[in-house]
């Protein structure tokens, strides 16, 4: 059942479908044929990426991958942004706009326990330690599905009113401890110039959603992400006697609960907010009170206002708590990736085309999530639109995000094939000169 703000988009995803110019109506009816034609590759890469994950900043065997499959399409490719990502540029045989589009291709330190014929075996070292690897977030399809749309403009593209610029992005999760990576370094190294792009447009896969539902936001739609760690320290002692010692685990204690009332008493009931402590670690043994104890957590916000006043909060907390017992703390606070904000005024013109997609059955407005999403980099610098795509075959189990059994049906590439490249043709189409058309 749509929501009842997604009524509204349907009437206009249909105003736009019949008010389009006749060549564009061609296009459309070109679209369906040449999904098909290209579908069943886009699929057969998909499960080539599955099968052969890569953390982030090591997605050397993927950015081949990319880079030899756009170069075959005889798009233009720069290869080695931010490590290892692709940039491809597709110019169409007709004056237009540029627009962009936007694929993650790293894998999570994740074993894998699905029952896929392609599923991962692959292990590596992480953080010093041996773990299995996997697209357990879904960026193998992102991946697949962004070629598959490349596979299709280029077949389109003496009539395309316009140039696409695909974004192939490393180290969407983070990157190594020590490195640098992601949207961020990819803004930084000049992904969004020459040529430069109008808006960008990026999906994720969410297993929540069937297969034939897409799902938008307009606004903020994911949160920034904060990371903290807090070493509180106090003075060891023997554990029957702690009149002489400072207890930095009750000290901790005080603070895992007082951090809370940053958000039910400082921030406004209305204003959407995480702090989770989750990591408290101290001690050596049942009878000695240690000199510290580690937490460890993170922060979610979408209003930068909201974000200072954790922050700031946070160091008063501490402050408060440790001078009271006499002990002392440590705080580092790293702001990491931005709130993701779907630009308004593009968020509603491209919802609108979204139900008009082909292969679309559903379309959902969806509320903000605190999940996070470097996507944000790229939207901080361009009016951006994100969207949700669903990958759950009806009737079929499936493990959520980052979990082993996360799983999704191989047509939802056929699917977000089917809707990427609708949007990208009705945002090229609609700001391409009226001689054009």
């Amino acid at each position: 059942m749509r929501s009842k703000g997604t009524g509204v988009v349907l009437v206009l995803g249909m105003l736009f479908i019949t008010n389009m110019p006749r060549g564009v109506a061609a296009q459309q009816d070109n679209l369906a044929a040449l999904v098909k034609r290209h579908r069943a590759e886009a699929i057969r890469m998909r499960e080539q990426i599955h099968q052969n994950p890569e953390l982030g900043n090591r997605e050397f065997k993927t950015a081949e991958l990319v880079a030899d499959h756009l170069a075959a399409l005889g798009i233009e490719i720069r290869t080695g942004v931010a490590h290892t990502g692709v940039v491809g540029v597709l110019k169409g045989g007709r004056a237009g706009p540029v627009v962009a589009i936007r694929a993650d291709m790293d894998a999570l330190p994740v074993t894998e326990e699905t029952v896929l014929p392609f599923r991962s075996t692959v292990r590596t070292t992480y953080l010093g330690q041996e773990v299995g690897v996997m697209h357990a977030c879904g960026h193998d399809v992102h991946t697949a599905v962004q070629l598959g749309v490349a596979s299709v403009l280029a077949d389109m593209k003496a009539d395309l009113p316009g140039t696409v610029k695909f974004i192939f992005q490393p180290a969407e999760e983070g990157p190594p401890p020590g490195e640098e990576g992601g949207a961020d370094l990819m803004v930084r190294e000049q992904a969004l110039e020459d040529p430069a792009p109008e808006a960008i447009f990026g999906l994720h896969a969410l297993p929540s959603l069937e297969v034939g539902t897409v799902g938008y936001t307009i606004g903020p739609a994911f949160a920034a992400v904060d990371h903290f760690t807090i070493k509180v320290r106090g003075k060891q002692a023997h554990g029957a006697r702690p009149e002489e010692g400072i207890d930095p685990v009750v000290m901790a204690s005080e603070i895992v609960l007082a951090l809370q009332t940053i958000r039910s008493r400082t921030l406004s009931p209305l204003e959407p907010s995480v702090v989770t402590v989750g990591i408290f670690r101290g001690g050596e043994r049942f009878n000695i009170i240690p000199r510290e104890v580690h937490l460890e957590g993170t922060v979610r916000t979408y209003n930068p206002e909201a974000r200072d006043t954790v922050e700031r909060r946070m160091a008063t907390i501490l402050e408060g708590i440790t001078g009271a017992y006499g002990g002392s703390f440590e705080l580092d606070y790293d702001r990491g990736t931005p709130s993701v904000i779907n630009d308004p005024e593009l968020s509603r013109e491209m919802s609108g085309y979204l139900a008009g997609a082909p292969a679309v059955d559903k379309v959902l407005e969806l509320p903000p999530t605190m999940g996070g999403e470097d996507f944000a980099y790229f939207a901080n610098e361009i009016p951006g639109f994100f969207y949700r795509l669903g990958t759950t075959k009806p009737g079929q189990p499936s493990g959520g995000l980052h979990t082993p059994t996360m799983t999704a049906d191989s047509e939802s590439v056929a699917v977000g094939m089917r809707v990427m490249t609708h949007l990208v043709l009705e945002f090229l189409n609609a700001r391409a000169p009226r001689s054009n058309q």
